[in-house]
C-alpha cells in the first residue's frame, strides 16, 4: 500500500482521470480532497477502466440519488430575531400525503407552486477504493430516462454490488441492467412505490391494523399520521448581532428621515 505522506495530490489524480475520460465530468470538493467524476453515458466501461488500469479493486457501496426539490430548502434562513430558522409554506419534498403532488414555496402572492422537475433526476453512485493507491473516487451515473432509469449492474466487476444494486432498486426504483436477481430487498411483498424517491410521502401511502371484526390484518391509506418535515428544527447561526445591525441601521435611517422633515 503506499503511504498517505507520498499518495498523489487530488488535483493530479482528477488531471489524469480528465485525460482518460476525456467526455466526463471530474470534481473535487475541497478542503476534503473528495474526487468524482460523473460519467456522460453508461459507467460500465468506465468502471471497468477505473478498476484495471487506475487499481480500484474494491466496491464500498451503491446507492441511488433522487435530484428532485435539489436546493430548496425545508426552511426559511432568513434572519430572525429568535436566531433560529423558521417554517415554510407548501408541500416540499415528502411533506404532502398520498395522492397529493409535492410543491415549494413562493413568494407572496403566489404562496406555493409546483416543484419543478430537474434535467436529470435519478442517478446510481458508486464508491470505489484503492488499497494499492490508497485513494478513493465517487463514480455517478444518470438514468437517461427518468419514467425508468436504467444503468448497467456492476455485479459482473464487482460481485458485492448485488444487494447494494438490490437496494437502490427497491429504494429508488433505479434497474439495473445485467444483474442477476434484482428484486426488492428491504420493503414487503406487494409494496407499492420507491420509499427514498422525493415524491413519495414520508407519512407513506398505507398503514397496517388487525381488523378484530374480519379477523385479519388490514392495509389502508394512512390517516392517523400528519405530513411532516424531514429536517428538525435546529439552530443554524446566531443571527443577534446581524439582527443588532440591522435595527441600528433602520434607527439611524429613522433620525436621517425625522431630522430631514424638520
Amino acid at each position: 500500500m503506499t503511504d498517505r505522506a507520498d499518495r498523489e495530490p487530488a488535483s493530479a489524480f482528477a488531471e489524469r482521470l480528465r485525460a482518460r475520460f476525456p467526455d466526463a465530468t471530474v470534481e473535487v470538493a475541497q478542503p476534503r480532497g473528495e474526487v468524482g467524476i460523473t460519467t456522460p453515458g453508461d459507467w460500465l466501461e468506465a468502471c471497468r477502466v477505473l478498476r484495471d488500469e487506475f487499481g480500484f479493486e474494491l466496491l464500498i457501496d451503491v446507492c441511488g440519488v433522487d435530484y428532485l426539490g435539489l436546493g430548496d430548502d425545508e426552511w426559511d434562513t432568513d434572519v430572525s430575531n429568535e436566531g433560529f430558522s423558521r417554517g415554510v409554506e407548501g408541500r416540499n419534498v415528502g411533506r404532502f400525503k398520498f395522492g397529493e403532488a409535492p410543491s415549494r414555496q413562493l413568494p407572496e402572492p403566489q404562496g406555493e407552486g409546483p416543484m419543478p422537475q430537474p434535467r436529470r433526476r435519478f442517478a446510481a453512485v458508486a464508491q470505489l477504493l484503492s488499497l494499492r493507491h490508497n485513494r478513493r473516487v465517487r463514480v455517478t451515473c444518470f438514468g437517461p430516462d427518468d419514467d425508468l432509469p436504467v444503468v448497467s449492474s456492476l455485479t459482473g466487476l464487482w460481485p458485492v454490488a448485488n444487494w447494494f444494486e438490490r437496494e437502490a432498486f427497491d429504494m429508488f426504483g433505479i434497474v439495473f441492467r445485467g444483474h442477476p436477481d434484482l428484486r426488492r430487498i428491504l420493503t414487503d411483498y406487494g409494496f407499492v412505490g420507491h420509499p427514498f424517491r422525493k415524491d413519495f410521502p414520508l407519512i407513506g401511502n398505507v398503514e397496517v391494523r388487525y381488523d378484530a371484526e374480519r379477523r385479519r390484518v388490514v392495509y389502508e391509506p394512512v390517516t392517523s399520521v400528519e405530513p411532516r418535515v424531514n429536517v428538525p428544527r435546529v439552530v443554524r447561526d446566531d443571527a443577534r448581532y446581524q439582527t443588532a445591525v440591522g435595527e441600528q441601521r433602520a434607527r439611524r435611517e429613522q433620525a436621517g428621515k425625522a431630522e430631514g422633515a424638520k
